[in-house]
């Protein structure tokens, strides 16, 4: 009894296996059906079509560069860009006007520096008024540019029209760098010229009354050669533009 049992178990699991071998077949069937009938018919499915298909689209392409060229030709043809001829003598004064050249002539070397600490000074005097400040060295950078000055330094570095520095103290912040006293300046001009606008200067007379009473240092002499280094920077614009009706390039046409 117990044997037959277990052939009748064995006989039922081998007409499911059947079954189960027949169904899977038919859902994998259908899914092969599926899966082809969804490929696009678009893409070839042999070496020989793909070739085809390639070059179709290649000759496509090239149609559409053959037409940007032929814009870009009559773009060109409308309007040429020809920009104005200067002359070498034009380019070297902008040059040396922006600060980009090396420059070497006459002109004026100007030093300052702090008072030594002293004793029996005037009740008023304070340690900072023993000390070069900024407005000291803008008086002095300002009245060379007044007298003629073609191009100028402050501590060996080239100073140009964007160039800005600040004072902390007795310490000089210029182009990213800090310099501690004596401040030099020199600048290429007229000497003549050069050392009478701080003459005239009368914040320049201020400092120097200060030289007088404090001891605060002083030094103006002329140079009859001076070699100043380019503007090693690029100069910065946050604010200044062209205006739209100005053409840069001074183009007529």
């Amino acid at each position: 009894m117990p044997e037959r049992r277990l052939r009748a178990r064995g006989h039922g699991w081998g007409s499911l296996g059947v079954a189960a071998v027949l169904a899977l077949s038919m859902v994998l069937f259908a899914a092969n059906a599926r899966l082809a009938g969804g490929v696009d018919a678009r893409q070839p499915q042999d070496l020989a079509g793909l070739l085809d298909a390639e070059e179709g689209r290649v000759a496509e392409l090239q149609e559409e560069v053959d037409e940007l060229l032929a814009e870009v030709d009559a773009l060109t043809a409308v309007r040429p860009v020809d920009l104005p001829e200067q002359d070498a003598a034009t380019l070297e004064l902008t040059a040396v006007a922006a600060g980009r050249v090396a420059v070497t002539g006459p002109g004026v070397v100007v030093r300052l520096w702090d008072a030594e600490p002293a004793r029996n000074l005037p009740s008023w005097v304070t340690n900072d008024d023993l000390v070069v400040h900024q407005q000291d060295l803008e008086a002095v950078i300002n009245a060379l540019w007044a007298g003629g000055a073609e191009a100028m330094t402050l501590q060996g570095e080239r100073v140009i029209a964007t160039s800005a520095f600040r004072c902390v103290g007795n310490v000089l912040r210029l182009h990213g760098r800090l310099y501690s006293p004596p401040y030099e300046v020199q600048a290429i001009g007229d000497p003549d010229a050069l050392l009478e606008a701080l003459d005239d200067s009368t914040t320049v007379q201020v400092y120097l009354d200060y030289a007088d009473r404090l001891g605060l240092g002083w030094s103006a002499d002329d140079a009859e050669s001076l070699t100043l280094p380019a503007y090693a920077g690029e100069p910065t614009l946050n604010h200044a533009r062209v205006p739209d009706d100005v053409d840069v390039l001074g183009d007529e046409a």
